[in-house]
């Protein structure tokens, strides 16, 4: 079994990329779990807050996902050209305490996909989070992103996706962060 968590960089109740990932969710490969997680409940970064309390409750259980996954899907949004900072800051938390980061993002496979109503489809925003991940010592999934532009229209009112060639589009994206997962699973 292939589990994969993801994560979408939202916090509003009516967001394409919330939408986006629960498609994800039901369009994932036989045999492969793709586990919602959410941002809310985690707090703004405050090193203060972390001295005084630790490393809050919604935080820990994300860490604890992320380091048991195969794999990591952020589904970002994209705001004035770049990464939302609700999805920043947690990643930010999730690298707390320096020791844990590894534990939790070292050689992680990870693979990025965005909804935006605009006609880029988050590109930018997924560039904003290469160097991230890079310093994070993550995995990324070169090959493969998923932008899916005018999300206004291919995701209706109760955040279901409705376009074919959209639904196609993210079958083939799992599918290829599926196989990449499997070549990177090492051998036992």
């Amino acid at each position: 079994m292939t589990t994969i968590v993801g994560v979408s960089g939202s916090l509003r109740k009516g967001s394409y990329n919330t939408a986006l990932l629960h498609a994800a969710k039901a369009a994932a490969p036989a045999g492969v779990t793709l586990e919602v997680h959410t941002l809310h409940g985690i707090p703004l970064y405050d090193g203060d807050l972390e001295a005084s309390d630790g490393i809050p409750a919604a935080v820990t259980t994300l860490k604890d996902a992320i380091a048991q996954a195969d794999g990591l899907l952020l589904v970002t949004p994209e705001y004035n050209n770049g990464m939302p900072g609700v999805f920043k800051n947690a990643v930010d938390w999730l690298s707390r305490p320096p020791a844990d980061s590894a534990r939790v993002f070292r050689n992680k496979p990870v693979a990025l996909m965005g909804a935006s109503p605009g006609g880029f489809g988050t590109i930018l925003s997924q560039n904003a989070w290469l160097p991230v991940l890079r310093t994070l010592q993550t995995t990324p999934w070169w090959q493969g992103r998923m932008m899916v532009s005018h999300a206004n229209q291919v995701i209706d009112a109760d955040g279901n996706l409705q376009d074919d060639a959209v639904r196609k589009q993210l079958t083939e994206f799992l599918a290829g962060f599926v196989a990449f997962l499997n070549e990177a699973k090492p051998s036992k």
